[in-house]
């Protein structure tokens, strides 16, 4: 293989490795947060129910202020929540508009997990791309030799 053909499978390869690998686990991670909001929503909306289901006016709970480490709190007054609306903004809510908000949150949080699913999945494909072009310009080389990859 002469100099330039392995300058440029050089190329590609620390493409590959430094943006697109790098720009894939970007987007993965993007989505793994907008999941656990999702999730964290869904558990809240769970505990809104049992709380209507019961009939609870007052409730004793433990509340995790870090780095799992909770303490125990005393809700005098169920009929309204604060709940996070975003951009570090609470609103107080009552029980059933939290249930509201909580199911339009979910579907918009979901839309933008599905935008950064869609983002995975054309950086997974612009790689596949690059390693057939890589594998094709080796292919065409009259004397392959191996790459030793240390």
């Amino acid at each position: 293989m002469d100099s330039s053909v392995q300058q440029k499978l050089a190329r590609y390869e620390t493409f590959v490795n430094e943006s697109l690998k790098k720009d894939l686990q970007d987007a993965l991670d993007a989505r793994n947060v907008i999941y656990d909001q999702i999730s964290e929503y869904l558990k809240l909306g769970k505990d809104i129910e049992i709380i209507k289901s019961n009939g609870l006016k007052e409730m004793k709970t433990q509340v995790d202020i870090g780095s799992n480490f909770y303490v125990q709190a005393k809700i005098p007054d169920t009929r309204y929540i604060y709940v996070n609306i975003g951009f570090g903004f609470h609103a107080q809510l009552t029980l059933d508009e939290a249930l509201t908000f909580i199911s339009k949150k979910e579907v918009q949080l979901s839309k933008k997990a599905d935008v950064y699913t869609q983002k995975a999945s054309q950086i997974r494909a612009h790689i596949k791309l690059v390693l057939e072009a890589m594998a094709e310009i080796m292919k065409l080389d009259p004397n392959p030799r191996p790459r030793l990859d240390m």
